[in-house]
């Protein structure tokens, strides 16, 4: 894919924990298209994140029951990417002024936004958390992979925010981060799907 003209000539901006990567609409691969991706980790040797707009068709209260109780809805596990389906992330974000003092399984990616061990007791988090999700496979990239993908176009990186990770409102959720940065890109978040429809 050719370098979209929204981002031509600009300095790469830097991925880092709970940044979004956001697919450009011309990005044709079937796992990625029209996908905002939340960064766990990006580091020299690779990059790790999830999907967040893609909502499988498994309950957590059939995969995880004991997660069950307090996901976020719709209830279901998110298909976090193509990498290893058989494996589970679970991300929480925490209530405003709660601390993860005396929690055990967390790690924190950007509070209030955590990494959560599903072999943990959801019950002493439970109290603190403004939501949860849990996604099947994750999204994956080698060292030096992901940002041949951003400088080549296929991703725009910006700010994460823990309503992006919670939304109920999957379907829109890739127009309405790119709205919400401005000019430029907020003007491709009316880019069809179809460029023949353009």
């Amino acid at each position: 894919m050719r370098e979209h003209r929204a981002t031509r000539g600009a300095a790469l901006p830097p991925v880092t924990p709970g940044s979004l990567l956001v697919a450009a609409p011309g990005l044709g691969d079937p796992n990625f298209a029209r996908t905002v991706v939340y960064m766990i980790e990006h580091r020299p040797h690779g990059s790790l994140g999830v999907v967040l707009n893609r909502p499988g068709r498994s309950a957590v209260r059939d995969v995880l029951p004991k997660w069950a109780g307090v996901t976020s809805d719709p209830g279901s596990m998110f298909v976090g990417g193509p990498v290893e389906a058989q494996t589970a992330l679970c991300l929480a974000a925490l209530r405003t002024g709660q601390s993860t003092r005396g929690l055990s399984g967390l790690m924190p990616v950007r509070p209030p936004v955590q990494l959560v061990d599903l072999d943990s007791d959801p019950a002493p988090l439970a109290p603190r958390l403004r939501g949860l999700r849990i996604f099947a496979g994750y999204s994956g990239w080698d060292g030096g992979q992901l940002h041949g993908e951003i400088a080549r176009g296929d991703w725009f990186v910006v700010p994460g925010l823990p309503d992006d990770l919670l939304t109920t409102s999957h379907d829109r959720l890739w127009e309405r981060v790119l709205r919400r940065q401005g000019i430029p890109l907020a003007l491709l978040a009316t880019f069809p799907a179809d460029p023949a429809q353009n």
